[in-house]
Order: C-alpha cells, then structure tokens, then sequence
C-alpha cells in the first residue's frame, strides 16, 4: 500500500475533492523517510543561494525506506503535491538520487542534464542493478 490513510480522510475522499494540505500531510505521515529525505534536501538547497539543486547520494537504509522513496516518486500525485508544498522540481535517477531543484532550475541546462539520458547512463553502478 502507498499510503496509510486516516479513515477521516478516505471518507472525505469518497464524497468529493480533498485539500491539498491534507494529502500532502498524509504523504508525510505515511512515507517518513521519503519526506525526510525531500525536506532535507529543500533545507540545503534554501541554505545555498547560489545553488540550482540539491541531491541525494546516500542509500537508503533498508527496503522499507527504499520502498517510501519510490513509491512518493513514482506517484504522479505524490509527487506533484510535494513539489508544490515544497515549491521545487523533484528529479529522480535511480533507488535514492533524489534532486530538488528550484523551479527556474528545472528549465535550465543543469536539470536537463539531471534527467537526460546521458546523466541516467554516467548515475549507474553494479550495485544499483537491483536497487
């Protein structure tokens, strides 16, 4: 399951739209490392004023936050409300390199680069095979 959702929202849900601000703190309370994750690296990208974008290069723990990170990221909604909340393009090369980038950025040549095939190819290692 992707997320755990509170009964009090999922009833919402079923009778109509839901506020944003609502499933973005159920994405929250649901994926914690995912979450942890991202707001780190809008906390770093925030502190470096010169930087275009932040990223990840560390792995994740174990399978279950493995599993938080892919799931927020490979969920058009997730993802897009994140990036919303966060005011950031999110970029995403393999298991854990995750990038925020500022939303200018994200038209730019530095991201481009990020999430061109080229960046895909140089990002690989034999561990990441099954990652």
């Amino acid at each position: 399951m992707s997320l755990s959702v509170p009964s009090a929202l999922l009833e919402k849900a079923q009778r109509g739209p839901v506020d944003e601000a609502e499933f973005v703190a159920c994405v929250r309370d649901s994926l914690p490392y995912a979450w942890n994750v991202i707001s780190g690296l809008v906390s770093r990208l925030n502190d470096d004023k010169e930087a275009e974008y932040a990223d990840n290069h560390v792995p994740p723990p174990d399978e279950a936050a493995r599993g938080q990170l892919l799931r927020l990221l490979a969920s058009d909604s997730m993802r897009a409300a994140v990036e919303r909340h966060f005011g950031v393009k999110l970029a995403f090369q393999n298991c854990h390199r995750v990038a925020v980038f500022e939303p200018e950025a994200a038209a730019g040549d530095t991201y481009r680069e990020f999430v061109s095939p080229r960046g895909q190819l140089l990002n690989q290692s034999p561990e990441f095979v099954n990652c």
